[in-house]
């Protein structure tokens, strides 16, 4: 079963840059990166500015000049055939260089995110002996018969301080998880880092109503953490207040047809009930 309605991938963009902030400034950040004019994207580009720029982050260890990551929400299969898509997508965009062989195989990396182990997809690699080693917490390498340096990221497994952007992408949020990010958050201070939060907890948001009303219920919860959570709650307030009011008009309208009032006596009525402009009114006589 699919997602539905949850933004897990702007939430994955959000994390990424979160996550390499340190060395932001070295990296060019493509998210959604076309192949060629077919409809092929890739989730996130990351592409170093200067090839000896070395990426402190965990995650980032394996990165050469040109990165490729995937990104599969909780509920999608991190399969085979998921890794060879992404090796396919990398060998495209190597192959698309300015000038041939412009784009080193060498240079050329392969991520594949997701929050729970894919054990098939394991499994897959020991039948067919690629080599898989575990460097990092939640950090898998794979090598042997791969195209090029490719790496598998678990976020479940990843330390919940250190990655805590990443690790919030899931489904699973505990209360504390949730206060712990908000309290990330309230840390931030540039615009563009801010916008990127907020992106992860639209995230933590939707794929945990009830723990987020569990936080929001929460007499303790300071100022400064309601705050944060502001710009998500009002306009989800707002939305449930105007399909309440629609589903009470349209409720109101069909009452008064049973009951055999004319479309003019019921639209005056709704006008007067519900402060409605006589072209708002008419909308909901259709």
């Amino acid at each position: 079963m699919k997602d539905i309605d949850i933004q897990w991938h702007p939430g994955f963009i959000g994390a990424m840059n979160l996550e390499l902030k340190e060395n932001r400034d070295d990296l060019l950040f493509e998210k959604e990166h076309n192949l060629n004019t077919r409809p092929l994207e890739i989730d996130l580009l990351v592409i170093k500015k200067q090839a000896g720029v070395q990426i402190n982050n965990e995650i980032g260890k394996i990165f050469r000049g040109h990165n490729i990551l995937e990104y599969k929400s909780p509920r999608d299969d991190l399969d085979i055939d998921t890794f060879y898509k992404a090796s396919a997508y990398a060998s495209l965009y190597k192959s698309y260089g300015k000038t041939l062989d412009s784009i080193k195989a060498e240079d050329v990396t392969v991520s594949l995110v997701r929050k729970a182990k894919p054990y098939g997809l394991f499994r897959y690699f020991k039948e067919h002996d690629y080599l898989i080693t575990n460097p990092y917490r939640g950090i898998y390498y794979i090598e042997g018969k791969v195209l090029f340096p490719t790496q598998v990221v678990v976020t479940r497994e990843l330390n919940p301080i250190e990655h805590i952007w990443l690790s919030s992408l899931s489904d699973q949020l505990e209360k504390q998880r949730l206060l712990e990010l908000l309290e990330e958050i309230g840390k931030l201070h540039g615009k563009a880092d801010k916008e990127f939060a907020q992106s992860v907890l639209e995230v933590g948001f939707g794929a945990n109503k009830k723990i987020v009303e569990e936080v929001i219920g929460d007499e303790s919860m300071s100022e400064e953490l309601l705050e944060i959570l502001k710009p998500i709650i009002e306009p989800r307030m707002i939305l449930a207040e105007q399909q309440v009011r629609k589903e009470d008009i349209e409720g109101t309208v069909n009452i008064l047809r049973n009951f055999r009032h004319s479309d003019k006596e019921i639209k005056c009525a709704i006008m007067e009930q519900y402060q409605l402009s006589e072209e708002e009114a008419e909308s909901y006589m259709k």
